[in-house]
């Protein structure tokens, strides 16, 4: 073909040292371990980048090929600034231009934001804000934000936008965003600014399960040719790297478990001879070593490219023109393979569809609270500052409300005593890593509290810090400070807030340090008193929290804690049919449900429906039926067939078999103890169901399915200890009682105290408190402390571990299910917490539950509680006590204890 021939290394490493690694990530790929990839991997350590004398020599019989090489290299001029990115043109009516649809539909907004009555300040607002998009020519893009939130409320859809684009006056008034201009300070430079050559962010939250349809609107008003979702890069991380590295290195699942499990996410650690010696390995083992060394090689490599929660990039003409495209694995996705600060850095624009899930609960509650209750309710028309909402947030009472409810806030609450909405903001933002590090939220709750005076050193100061005590608690107050104490344009302020975010990296901030102390001296202010604001302001750190953010996000706060508030039943309800969300798993919403007051009643058969539904009253609120998505495993098909089947009760497996309900969804509902309504418990089911099989198995081989069932074979009975651990196996959360509550008296023998006796307990006083764990938090902020929180059949506990306890009882802190601590108590107001001396796994008491002496009286209670919610009577229940309980019984492929 006459091509002429051209030197290349086939480089895969940069360095012969990082064969090894290479090898390894070969193994990933290829999904084989070391031993076994024979000629998958490369024959030799040759292929990483040599120097030009090297390819000289290597190639000295063809030199020819290396000057085409260097041809071909010097032919490669193409450069990203080639790339002209052109925003696509939205349609506008009655012939005007985009800036002229954007002024009039701002316009139109505000006289419906405003009633007719635009304050005069506002309106100067309005004006510089579209004579900015109008220089900037952004008017396409918010154009486009509006139309897709139009369709997003004309299909009734919740939406609500968030972030810097709520210190926009614009935003507010096309809908885009909640929070009113009037009742707070906005910032547009926090937004967008002269200096900042970058295009706008913004930021819309949309229901979880119902964003997809806006997805979709998108695709379908722009094509799949000209619009895509922007990628991200995920890194390999500790227990990422450890699992790969381990099993291309062969090593076995439990080993890697051991190994992956004593690992914090996100954290620094690294293994130690002592660490690896808890997991009950050998320090010195040299392919131990190895493993360990290749994993931290491995750390921070890019594992995969996936897709941005919700960045979409939209283009005029073919996107493909710009830059590279591909299918997405979700359906009807095209994704770009450029992430978001590729796009930045070219000045991509990207309008960002997100997903929350508390808006998909909120939309929920107001459906229900129509149907049940007859309110027609909206984000609007919640009545506002309700003292009872308040005086609930202030005894932290917020399981399963937005935002509030992690045991950070929880702690706060009760100290910071929000009484109006700004409160609110202010709580939202405070507990974040910013304020802590810069030492404002003690100086805040002691001002808040009359403990020490409120000292402006300023008339202009106070104007900014007025509504905050006089401390900075956002974004926008540390930009405001920097302009009207020490002379910064708003450009400048901008620029201070960035290298603030990223200090560490580039040091740029020493440059405003500088200028924001000089700045302020000249202007009469002490330059101990400068250096002390530049030192808060430090401490945002990239995680300052804009005002407009926390506004936005605290209407949502207080919707969710007026709805948990006044109709528990509808805020469970919602919340179960909305999770995966939040900080809690089912178990602990339905005991909070029943702690105000909510009757709750198990899955069934005949009762329950794929959503968890209310029923008829029980005094003040309605009983919550569980429903079959709360079983686990569980497909929404299998359980279609049965409901619309359902005309009558079914008093019979075999009747539900009949239908067309699988054998698998009948061994599920078997499981999650739903055929009480039968006369069944969980164990009589499964003997059923296991009989129905077209060949009978185990026991039944041999015999017709029939003979099975009527063999009527008696059983030994399940404790209800049993049925408790059962419970949370299928369904995670039981409503017969609490699993520690069985091992209650083995704790009494300890001295170990219930949760609730913590209350009556005095400050500095030593305790032994226990509890399953349901979270581990362990803040990069936090200086090592971890933060536990364990529940019991009383309540929930919070415990703190310092750094040095936590290296010491590592192992029980993160293997535990039931963990038992020594500590002493610490009481300020209502937060009580146990500072940890000792940790202990008490897991084995969990495992030992069996049956107990006293088994027919737990029978008798449960089945008293089961008579409650069957439509049959109880003599026609199969009679299933055994006059003398067997320690085994094998049936259907389970060994029951």
């Amino acid at each position: 073909m006459n091509i002429p021939l051209a030197a290349t290394n086939d480089v895969h490493y940069h360095d012969p040292a990082r064969r090894e690694l290479q090898d390894i990530l070969t193994c990933v790929r290829e999904k084989c371990t070391i031993h076994t990839a024979g000629f998958r991997l490369h024959q030799n350590a040759e292929r990483h980048l040599k120097p030009i004398e090297e390819m000289l020599r290597l190639f000295r019989q063809y030199p020819d090929a290396i000057r085409h090489t260097q041809e071909i290299a010097e032919a490669c001029q193409f450069s990203l600034d080639s790339l002209k990115y052109i925003y696509p043109q939205e349609i506008t009516s009655e012939g005007r231009t985009p800036q002229q649809e954007l002024s009039f539909l701002t316009w139109q907004g505000a006289k419906e934001r405003f009633n007719d009555d635009i304050p005069e300040k506002i309106k100067a607002t309005i004006n510089d804000e579209l004579a900015f998009m109008e220089k900037k020519n952004y008017a396409n893009y918010f154009l486009t934000v509006y139309d897709y939130v139009c369709f997003a409320r004309r299909q009734g859809i919740l939406c609500q936008g968030r972030g810097s684009a709520a210190n926009s006056v614009v935003c507010y008034c096309l809908g885009i965003t909640s929070v009113d201009p009037s009742k707070f300070k906005l910032l547009f430079a926090r937004f967008m600014s002269e200096a900042r050559d970058e295009p706008p962010d913004i930021d819309v939250d949309f229901e979880h399960e119902r964003r997809e349809e806006v997805i979709q609107y998108i695709y379908n008003k722009y094509g799949r040719d000209r619009a895509a979702i922007v990628a991200t890069v995920t890194q390999e991380r500790q227990k990422g790297a450890i699992r790969d590295v381990g099993k291309a290195m062969g090593l076995s699942v439990d080993t890697i478990s051991r190994l992956s499990g004593a690992i914090w996410e996100y954290t620094e650690e690294w293994f130690e001879g002592k660490t690896i010696e808890e997991q009950g390995l050998n320090a010195d083992d040299p392919h131990l070593r190895k493993v360990l060394q290749l994993t931290g090689q491995l750390m921070g490599f890019p594992r995969q490219l996936g897709q941005h929660t919700g960045g979409f990039v939209i283009t005029q003409g073919k996107l493909s023109d710009l830059c590279p495209i591909m299918n997405a694995r979700m359906e009807d996705r095209t994704c770009i393979e450029w992430n978001k600060d590729d796009i930045e850095a070219l000045g991509f624009l990207k309008v960002d569809v997100l997903a929350l899930g508390m808006l998909t609960c909120i939309r929920k509650t107001f459906d229900l609270a129509k149907k049940h209750y007859g309110l027609d309710l909206t984000l609007a028309n919640i009545p506002q500052d309700d003292p009872a909402v308040y005086e609930m947030i202030c005894h932290a009472d917020t399981i399963g409300v937005f935002q509030i409810e992690s045991r950070a806030q929880m702690s706060m609450l009760p100290r910071l005593k929000p009484k109006c909405f700004y409160d609110l903001v202010i709580e939202v933002a405070i507990v974040r890593p910013g304020p802590i590090q810069g030492d404002m939220v003690h100086p805040y709750l002691r001002r808040r509290n009359d403990e020490e005076p409120v000292e402006y050193p300023s008339k202009e100061l106070e104007e900014i810090l007025g509504r905050t005590l006089g401390v900075p608690l956002f974004q926008e107050q540390a930009m405001e400070i920097a302009i009207v104490a020490a002379g910064f344009t708003p450009a400048e302020a901008d620029g201070l807030r960035r290298s603030m975010a990223s200090f560490k990296a580039n040091g740029q901030v020493g440059r405003y340090e500088k200028k924001l102390v000089d700045g302020m001296t000249a202007k009469g202010y002490d330059r101990d008193f400068a250096e002390r604001v530049f030192k808060q302001l430090k401490g945002f750190s990239g995680y300052g929290f804009p005002e407009s953010h926390a506004a936005s996000f605290a209407l949502l706060v207080y919707v969710s804690s007026w709805m948990k508030c006044y109709y528990p039943d509808v805020f469970a309800a919602a919340i179960l049919n909305s999770l995966p969300m939040g900080f809690y798993q089912p178990a602990q919403l339905v005991i909070d449900a029943r702690k105000h007051g909510v009757e709750v009643r198990p899955v069934d058969v005949n009762f329950s429906m794929w959503d968890n539904v209310l029923e008829e009253k029980v005094n003040q609120y309605c009983a919550l039926r569980l429903g079959f998505r709360q079983v686990n495993g569980m497909r929404e098909e299998d359980i279609q067939v049965l409901v619309e089947s359902r005309t009558t009760s079914y008093n019979s497996i075999h009747a539900l078999r009949d239908i067309g309900v699988p054998h698998a969804a009948l061994e599920k509902l078997a499981d999650a103890d739903a055929f009480r309504s039968m006369g069944l418990d969980r164990r009589q089911a499964l003997w059923e169901v296991s009989a129905l099989h077209d060949r009978p198995i185990a026991l039944f081989t041999g015999q017709p399915s029939e003979s099975a069932t009527e063999s009527q074979v008696s059983l030994p009975l399940m404790t209800a200890a049993e049925h408790v651990l059962q419970d949370y196996a299928s369904t995670a959360l039981s409503i017969k009682a609490h699993p520690v509550s069985f091992v209650r008296e083995k704790l009494r023998l300890l001295h170990i105290l219930a949760t609730k006796e913590l209350g009556t307990i005095k400050d500095g006083h030593p305790v032994k408190v226990a509890g399953l764990v349901l979270v581990r938090q362990r803040p990069g902020t936090a200086k090592g402390i971890c933060f536990i929180t364990i529940e019991d059949e009383t309540g929930c506990s919070n415990l703190v571990v310092f750094q040095n306890l936590f290296d010491k009882y590592r192992k029980e802190i993160l293997k535990s299910k039931l963990l038992m601590v020594e500590g002493n108590l610490q009481r300020e107001g209502e937060v009580v917490h146990v500072i940890v001396k000792r940790c202990h796994d008490l897991s084995k008491l969990l495992s030992k539950l069996s049956q107990t002496e006293n088994e027919e009286q737990h029978l008798l209670t449960l089945s008293r509680a089961d008579e409650r919610t069957s439509p049959f009577p109880a003599e026609n229940k199969k009679k299933q006590v055994h006059e003398a309980p067997q320690k085994d019984v094998f049936y259907a492929g389970r060994n029951f204890k």
